[in-house]
């Protein structure tokens, strides 16, 4: 496994809800770091749907649509969805 560099801002995650079963476990008030190099556990399909935000927030861009240093995303298993907010903070 790739050690993470580091790189960017930190990016905490915090599951703020689970509708159904996550499929890799993730239990809502749950929180880690994640980052371009740190799946933190998300299954593939998840990571792979917020990676170009991920990749954006870290590296300290923006959409027009973001304010501030938090964001959410949800899974793209409508089923058993989870949200999750993204917060980005300096090293």
């Amino acid at each position: 496994m790739a050690l993470d560099p580091k790189v960017g801002q930190k990016v905490v995650g915090e599951i703020m809800s689970v509708k159904g079963t996550c499929s890799a476990g993730h239990k809502a008030g749950e929180t880690f770091e994640i980052s371009c190099h740190n799946p933190a556990g998300l299954c593939g399909w998840f990571y792979h749907d917020i990676f170009p935000n991920l990749m954006t927030f870290q590296f300290g861009g923006g959409l027009p649509w973001w304010q501030g240093d938090t964001i959410q995303v949800q899974c793209p298993d409508s089923y058993n969805l989870v949200v999750m907010k993204l917060t980005r903070s300096k090293r």
